[in-house]
């Protein structure tokens, strides 16, 4: 056994055999050389992972430019239409608004057609319809929509399940379906051809209640049960601990509650027939009707339906982007 080790360690090794180290030891040595490459593979797949991740968050620059691209895109298909009309409502009536290549920038300004519009139509009797009919559904949508998703994320009670499976069943059917039996109920409660019978089918919505629903139910519980095992009742937990902690969706259901009245046109046109109870968007069709060729003035129309919209959500958009997120309780 001693002389084939001696004569297999010259073979295998040659003349760097003499200073190869014994079997056992040269079985460890092959054995860390065969494990070098996989440490080696092993720090630059670390190395890899690590970069992967450093470079995570970092654009290149065709990815840079696409996002550009498309947002550019974007802007001009959503605010492309409202810049030209504000455009349109400012120009003269010496500028050709029907030529082949069209100016963008008035190049004889004026606000004379703001002027004409109220002239042709009430329309800041309009515009104070419209406010009465918008305060009285935010108003509702607030007061409602809170007390229905307080009531579903944070009491208990039978059918609660059931009701909130009614709330969703009512978003999958459109306006249009409910619409007549909405007109005979108002018109049976006395307030057709007012603003109230205009508003109340908008006091509160069912999308406005699963806002609530889901801002009241990312609370914890744990703070509900530590304020009942204090004495609070339910309109002291939803005073003091639900409320403070979902003021940003309030602000979201005021700002759709808001937009959507506003810019109600089939509900107003059904239930109202007094001329000075129109709101504002079924009155600006007069324009539509009598000056349907000038279309500088049913720019101006627009454009003076759009202030009040942009007014409010200047207003409130910080709660608003608040309330997009809207999480817990802020510690």
């Amino acid at each position: 056994m001693t002389n084939t080790t001696s004569t297999t360690e010259p073979v295998l090794g040659g003349a760097a055999g003499a200073a190869a180290p014994a079997p056992d030891v040269t079985g460890a040595t092959d054995g860390s050389r065969a494990s070098r490459p996989n440490g080696r593979n092993g720090r630059n797949g670390r190395n890899g992972r690590t970069r992967r991740r450093a470079a995570w968050g970092v654009m290149s620059t065709r990815e840079k430019v696409l996002r550009y691209v498309l947002l550019v895109v974007v802007l001009f298909i959503t605010i492309g239409p409202f810049l030209w009309q504000l455009s349109t409502s400012l120009k003269g009536t010496g500028e050709d608004i029907y030529t082949a290549n069209p100016s963008f920038i008035p190049t004889q300004p004026t606000f004379g057609n703001y002027l004409r519009v109220g002239e042709a139509i009430p329309v800041f009797g309009y515009i104070g319809n419209s406010l009465v009919v918008a305060a009285i559904d935010v108003l509702g949508n607030i007061v409602f929509a809170t007390l229905a998703g307080f009531a579903l994320a944070r009491l208990q009670w039978r059918f609660r399940k059931a009701v909130l499976g009614l709330f969703l069943a009512t978003l999958v059917l459109p306006g249009e379906a409910t619409i007549i039996s909405q007109f005979v109920t108002v018109k049976d409660l006395g307030l057709a051809d007012s603003l109230v019978g205009v508003a109340l089918p908008g006091m509160i919505a069912a999308l406005n209640v699963l806002l609530m629903f889901n801002a009241f139910r990312q609370i914890p519980e744990e703070i509900d049960q530590a304020a009942v095992m204090d004495g609070a009742n339910a309109l002291q937990r939803l005073r003091y601990i639900s409320l403070p902690a979902v003021q940003g969706t309030i602000a979201v259901i005021a700002i759709f509650s808001f937009i959507g009245a506003w810019d109600d046109f089939l509900w107003p046109l059904i239930v109202l027939q007094s001329p000075d109870k129109l709101t504002l968007t079924v009155g600006l069709q007069y324009l539509q009707g009598t000056f349907a060729t000038d279309q500088r003035m049913i720019a101006a129309g627009t454009m003076i339906a759009f202030i009040p919209i942009a007014v409010i959500f200047a207003i409130l958009q910080r709660f608003f982007f608040k309330g997009v997120e809207e999480g817990g309780v802020k510690g």
